[in-house]
């Protein structure tokens, strides 16, 4: 399924495009966070948590310096492992550490607007392939276009692309107002809730 919003993420900075990916990340951590409540690994829940936050502080404050290779380490060490006993649950939470590599990735080698488009993708992604998981079949671009849930994704990547592209020159007062409102919305693109403590 195409999404127009890919052609514009190219008018915007790299800043810009790492503050899109984190906040899509901060969309899909509750995924991830739900995932390891049902494996009653609450660590690994914490560990994905922590690396976003490291994610958001190296956009936010300037004299932050961090190792985002060893942040990749860490995540590595957490991606689920899919066998016949596997919850649904786990593709989401294999799609939000897909999604926060992508964006560790561009903080250490850059190609930040493909590792964006990859991202939206990633997102819109998880959102159909729970609707087709649902359904029992593969639906047509119709439907999808139809559905409330794609509609409601591509809405928010669209209202976070609006707010993103109106600021010409770097902004953390903005970008922690998006990290604020995404963290206490506390919904997953696939309406997943959780607590404010994971």
């Amino acid at each position: 399924m195409r999404n127009p919003i890919h052609k514009r993420l190219a008018n915007l900075k790299t800043w810009q495009h790492l503050t899109f990916m984190a906040c899509l990340c901060q969309r899909m951590q509750p995924n991830f966070a739900f995932y390891s409540d049902l494996e009653q690994n609450a660590r690994a829940g914490q560990i994905y948590k922590n690396i976003l936050n490291l994610a958001w502080e190296s956009l936010t404050v300037k004299e932050a310096k961090i190792d985002f290779d060893r942040q990749l380490d860490k995540l590595e060490s957490i991606v689920p492992s899919i066998d016949e006993q596997s919850h649904y649950a786990v593709y989401p939470a294999i799609d939000a550490c897909r999604g926060l590599a992508d964006l560790l990735h561009s903080f250490i080698a850059g190609e930040t607007l493909e590792n964006a488009i990859a991202m939206s993708q990633l997102s819109l992604k998880t959102v159909i392939d729970l609707l087709e998981a649902e359904t029992g079949e593969e639906l047509s671009l119709d439907a999808l276009k139809d559905s409330v849930a794609v509609q409601d994704e591509l809405d928010v990547q669209w209202q976070i692309y609006r707010v993103l592209k109106d600021y010409e020159s770097y902004d953390a007062a903005l970008i922690l107002d998006l990290k604020n409102e995404l963290q206490c919305a506390a919904v997953s693109n696939i309406g997943v809730e959780i607590t404010q403590n994971n």
